[in-house]
């Protein structure tokens, strides 16, 4: 089975998508081979991702898949974005980001707490790969006043999915893994590769 490095260092996400691509991959992530995060300059999500394969692509020598996600909420003129991960400050919890997304959101009405998670992936079979395989999706729902669920990571306690009723992490993982803006992402690259 082809083995492909995820750019990444966060495990719930290297877990989410190793699940999604069960039978078709060995996805390994860039941390066992103690790769470090490479600092995010890019000014979209399509940039900070191919700056991200390359990274990974470049210390481990093999083909290298990654994501670049965030949140956009419409109230904050599609912040925090780019910034998500890192929106309270430089080095913050998953929990800092959501209090200071919900500081942010206080008092807005939920007919304008709308928002969606952007998901680009990014695939390079080499380093120096000048066409990279780059694949978006997104998953609308809206911001919650307060977080609910404990499944999940990053924002998934405060946004809600319509369809269901309930919080992100208030999801099993298997059904998550159907809906998300990562698990679309993903399911583009996969057929696109299939094509390719």
């Amino acid at each position: 089975m082809k083995r492909i490095i995820l750019a990444s260092s966060n495990l719930g996400k290297v877990r989410e998508i190793q699940e999604i691509c069960a039978g078709q991959f060995e996805v390994l992530a860039q941390s066992d081979f103690s790769v470090a995060d490479i600092e995010e300059t890019g000014l979209s999500f399509v940039e900070n991702a191919i700056i991200k394969a390359r990274h990974a692509a470049k210390h481990t020598g093999l083909p290298a898949l990654a994501d670049d996600s965030g949140l956009e909420v419409e109230a904050l003129k599609g912040a925090p974005g780019i910034h998500s991960a890192r929106y309270a400050h430089a080095k913050a919890t998953d929990a800092e980001n959501v209090q200071k997304l919900l500081a942010e959101l206080a008092g807005v009405p939920e007919p304008q707490r709308r928002a969606r998670f952007q998901c680009v992936m990014v695939y390079i079979e080499h380093a120096l790969d000048p066409t990279p395989v780059i694949c978006q999706g997104s998953w609308e729902g809206r911001i919650l006043t307060e977080p609910k669920g404990d499944m999940g990571f990053g924002y998934d306690p405060v946004f809600y999915v319509p369809t269901h009723r309930c919080s992100a992490a208030e999801l099993l993982p298997a059904v998550k893994n159907q809906l998300s803006h990562r698990a679309k992402a993903l399911r583009h690259f996969l057929a696109t590769l299939k094509t390719a």
